[in-house]
């Protein structure tokens, strides 16, 4: 009776081949894991963005002249603007803006204080609206149109908006698939009086 046993050749052949599978399945893991976790970061991001879209579009169309009187909108930019809009049902008027800093959209909230009211040193409650923004010089946040649907340029004239649209640009790692997500909202804004 012979007894065979694995030569030297064939026990490296069967580690090499082993180690070279493991290795595989170990890199294959390792690319589903940050794959996953990439493409979920991109959807919280989108679902975030796509929540703040929402809230600036309702709380534009409620924009309205302010508790002390101001013009519904008080400035405007590509990347910022600034009006008047009741956010919490209550008697008085906030002043709501929307920044974008650093690649983060900022929504701030001012309620009126005193009698005569005014928004200097009246409380603040500022809230993240989306991260991960990537809009540039061709995609502006904010685009304001006139009561025709003619796109004011800058310096945009206040008194002649009459809707808002905002777009906002998300993209978690620019260096990656997928690719960014565009989200955008119109809103007219109802309690304007029409202009002469």
């Amino acid at each position: 009776m012979t007894h065979r046993a694995f030569t030297l050749v064939e026990t490296i052949v069967v580690i090499s081949i082993t180690t070279l599978i493991i290795v595989t399945l170990g890199m294959l893991l390792s690319y589903f894991y940050k794959t996953n976790a990439y493409t979920l970061q991109q959807t919280i991001a989108v679902a975030q963005a796509r929540q703040g879209v929402e809230d600036a579009t309702r709380y534009l169309r409620e924009a309205s002249y302010a508790s002390d009187g101001s013009y519904p909108i008080a400035q405007v930019a590509t990347s910022s603007i600034t009006f008047y809009a009741n956010t919490n049902s209550g008697p008085a008027i906030e002043r709501v803006t929307y920044t974008l800093e650093g690649g983060t959209l900022f929504r701030t909230i001012t309620e009126p204080v005193g009698n005569p009211p005014t928004y200097s040193g009246g409380p603040l409650a500022t809230t993240t609206i989306a991260v991960s923004v990537v809009n540039d010089s061709l995609t502006p946040v904010f685009r304001y149109f006139d009561d025709t649907g003619a796109e004011l340029t800058a310096p945009v004239n206040v008194s002649k908006i009459a809707s808002v649209e905002t777009t906002v640009v998300i993209d978690v790692d620019v260096n990656r698939a997928p690719t960014s997500f565009t989200l955008s909202g119109g809103a007219t804004l109802r309690n304007l009086k029409n202009q002469l």
